[in-house]
């Protein structure tokens, strides 16, 4: 049976060494990218880098520089993401994300994780576990997800909160450590889209008025 490569450990969240010269080159690329992804004005020009180093991506999706990741290969957007400026994916693990989830500012994601023994700590093995956020997800600024995580559809996440456990589908946590508040409910949903509807009638009245 082959010895596994250090990447193949690394993604399957086992020990490894990120000392790897396979592991250290690809990091550099990363780092090349990022430098020219967070100094580039022109927004099409960016999507393409961003396109060229993350694992994958949909048509629409938008990274406020400046961005930054371990590898970025590791990291899988869904359809219409957006994530405000300082974002920080650091994806030693896969890091996926579903479809029509934002991001506030300086919202961290941390797959990557340390041994609990201090001696093996300070040798140098590391490890990382995978981050999944589902469709339709909103994220606060200064938030951070912990290696592990799983994330349901349509939860927000409040601004400043740790992320230690999985949080389910359909509502509102917040705090360090994150914490469900309370379930999204329909009074939610119905008064949200009245007003929104509001808004789009005033919209066209006032186009047709113009």
């Amino acid at each position: 049976m082959a010895m596994k490569t250090q990447k193949e450990r690394m993604l399957n969240s086992e020990l490894y060494l990120a000392s790897d010269e396979t592991l250290r080159k690809e990091a550099r690329y990363a780092k090349k990218m990022l430098r020219q992804i967070n100094q580039e004005i022109d927004s099409e020009v960016r999507k393409k880098l961003l396109k060229d180093l993350l694992g994958q991506t949909a048509e629409n999706f938008y990274i406020e520089p400046p961005f930054y990741c371990d590898y970025g290969s590791n990291i899988h957007l869904g359809a219409n993401f957006y994530a405000n400026t300082d974002s920080i994916m650091l994806d030693v693990a896969k890091i996926e994300i579903g479809d029509n989830v934002m991001f506030g500012p300086r919202v961290s994601l941390f797959t990557a994780s340390h041994p609990i023994d201090a001696l093996t700590r300070i040798s140098g093995p590391e490890l990382g576990y995978e981050i999944l956020i589902s469709d339709n997800v909103w994220i606060g600024g200064g938030s951070i997800v912990n290696p592990g995580i799983t994330i349901g559809r349509n939860t927000i996440i409040g601004s400043g909160s740790v992320v230690t456990k999985n949080i389910p589908a359909n509502v509102i946590a917040a705090g360090n450590p994150c914490r469900v508040i309370r379930a999204i409910t329909q009074v939610d949903q119905e008064k949200w889209r009245s007003l929104h509807q509001q808004l789009l009638d005033e919209l066209a009245e006032d186009e047709t008025e113009h």
